[in-house]
């Protein structure tokens, strides 16, 4: 038998009580992730019945029309019931000025209305920024001398914001980090009878390395041409600034903001916080394409348990103070979820 020692005998506080069963563990768990809070990213293709494996992305693939639909609804089964939706743009539409972008009947606007006529008790959030439309690869419009035109680019994002809830988007999600796009997508969406279409600012987006699939399931990445920035630095987030986030999350909120973003989530915890403790806004995170395939990569090899690795990483996007989380694990975590807590 072991002895009690003269130095642990008297603590009166011992933290390890609160972990003795797992029925103790559930009832003091400060962060509980359910499924309602995750949001599943869908990168929608023209054509029919087309499923494309995104091979950067194991288990996620892009999804023509009437197959997104499908998925969505096998989520709402599952319990996710909330889809940010990204158009693959074919390249024969894609033009220096994002014309399509303004196409009412454009594919994102179609999506979008597919899913909420066939799915009411869904939420579906439009991504606004000129990226996927583009034949240059950028968020905004560029100039003759490649600089990336601000107060232009933010009154076609405007414009883009109104078709998208004529076609009936819950939230549109302003991602191209241009100033003051916020207050003018606000001013737009009242103006035009939509006041009840939520903005969803991408509030920090850092010029992340994390985005490497996304662009690759997207083609959105910048091309490699004279008088075109070779990256989005100019607009996007320097990785080493966190009070600029506050100054940015400031002024979205000044603008008319009701929910704001913090991308990538996992390198920027110490954001998510920040922003938490700045605003009561609802805070969302974006666990990013780059997040997400290095764990699928990392089972693959037998080097990581993906379900055990995954849930834990979502929780401590929660943990950190995000309300709802975009993630492309938002099924296989319900599933789990399901498994573990059901």
């Amino acid at each position: 038998m072991f002895e009690t020692t003269t130095l642990t005998s008297r603590l009166t506080r011992r933290p390890r009580r609160l972990r003795t069963s797992e029925t103790i563990r559930d009832l003091v768990r400060e962060t509980t992730l359910a499924p309602q809070k995750l949001v599943l990213p869908l990168f929608i293709i023209e054509g029919q019945k087309r499923n494309e494996p995104i091979e950067a992305m194991p288990g996620r693939a892009r999804l023509s029309i009437e197959l997104a639909v499908d998925e969505c609804r096998r989520a709402v089964d599952l319990g996710v019931r909330a889809f940010a939706l990204f158009g693959v743009i074919d390249a024969s539409l894609k033009t220096p000025e994002a014309d399509e972008a303004l196409n009412p009947d454009n594919l994102l606007c179609r999506a979008t209305r597919a899913i909420k006529e066939a799915i009411g008790e869904s939420c579906v959030i439009t991504d606004v920024a000129l990226d996927p439309y583009s034949s240059l690869g950028h968020d905004g419009l560029i100039d003759e001398h490649g600089v990336v035109m601000n107060d232009e680019t933010v009154e076609v994002l405007a414009q883009m914001a109104v078709i998208h809830a004529e076609a009936g988007a819950d939230i549109v999600a302003p991602s191209d980090m241009m100033d003051g796009r916020v207050g003018a997508i606000r001013t737009a969406l009242d103006e035009a009878d939509h006041t009840q279409t939520l903005i969803l600012s991408y509030t920090a987006k850092y010029a992340s390395a994390f985005y490497g699939p996304f662009r690759e399931a997207l083609d959105s990445a910048p091309v490699d041409a004279p008088n075109v920035p070779k990256d989005k630095r100019t607009y996007q987030m320097d990785p080493a600034n966190a009070r600029e986030a506050v100054v940015e999350a400031l002024l979205d909120v000044d603008e008319g903001a009701d929910m704001l973003m913090v991308k990538p989530a996992l390198p920027y915890l110490d954001i998510i916080a920040r922003l938490r403790a700045t605003t009561n806004l609802p805070i969302a995170a974006y666990h990013v394409s780059g997040e997400y395939a290095m764990v699928k990569a990392a089972a693959q090899n037998g080097w990581l348990d993906e379900r055990a690795c995954m849930m834990e990483m979502l929780t401590s996007i929660a943990r950190a103070g995000a309300d709802f989380i975009l993630t492309y694990a938002a099924m296989d975590y319900a599933r789990w979820w399901r498994e573990t807590f059901t």
